[in-house]
């Protein structure tokens, strides 16, 4: 059983208390540790990650929304002390994350999955749901945009 380290409950402040709930409910169920690397962004911020290609739009939902909140939270995967951008691991991540998004009947969004709305509706494994992105983004001839590490309530 992991835990979240200080930390990452300080990247949680200004963040929306349910998906907060999800995140602290999601670190006690996974069989992956992780930690919280970004809940608020600001407006600046938010612009270098679009010129950097590192985000796709200035309507990001790491951004104070409109009750005063953050909407999402971006995550890092450990194998020990060690950071990890491991996909497969945050499959196993995001599986957690759509456990604890049921429980509390929260609506999710994972960034390796944009098509689906609600990762709590999706019937498979969040590594189906990634397989199933990329096949439907080349299907239309778009490259996927994997953000492996983004959780959005949605």
């Amino acid at each position: 059983m992991y835990k979240l380290s200080d930390r990452s409950k300080s990247n949680l402040k200004g963040v929306h208390p349910k998906l907060i709930a999800v995140v602290e409910r999601a670190i006690e169920i996974t069989n992956t540790d992780f930690g919280v690397i970004e809940g608020v962004r600001s407006i600046e911020t938010q612009r270098d990650y679009v010129e950097r290609g590192v985000s796709q739009t200035m309507k990001s939902k790491h951004l104070t929304q409109y009750d005063g909140n953050s909407h999402a939270v971006d995550i890092m995967a450990y194998i020990g002390s060690r950071g990890s951008w491991e996909i497969t691991l945050y499959d196993n991540i995001a599986d957690a994350m759509k456990q604890a998004a049921t429980e509390y009947c929260v609506s999710l969004k994972w960034g390796a999955c944009w098509h689906i709305d609600n990762i709590v509706d999706y019937k498979g494994t969040m590594q189906e749901a990634t397989d199933e992105y990329v096949k439907l983004r080349i299907s239309q001839g778009r490259r996927p945009f994997i953000d492996g590490p983004h959780f959005e309530l949605s």
